[in-house]
């Protein structure tokens, strides 16, 4: 837990939202390259996300594709 709390403080927004220019808060350290497929619990291997960026980076490691949200005239959303 300690750890955990060590690297939100240290990465306290979203990467991934800040690529976008979004301001949110981070709340899952996120592990770069899985441990499940060998990747190392270290520091280098870890970029916090929002709870929603994880869910869909965990979804796209594992084969999901990412879906786009999309309006009534069946172009994409933001």
């Amino acid at each position: 837990m300690q750890q955990r709390l060590r690297r939100l403080r240290a990465q306290p927004l979203c990467q991934d939202c800040a690529t976008r220019g979004i301001v949110r808060e981070a709340t899952v350290p996120d592990h770069i390259v899985p441990l499940t497929q060998g990747g190392p619990d270290e520091d280098s291997n870890i970029r916090c996300l929002c709870a929603d960026c994880h869910q869909a980076r965990t979804a796209e490691q594992f084969g999901h594709r990412r879906t786009v949200a999309t309006g009534p005239d069946g172009w994409p959303i933001g």
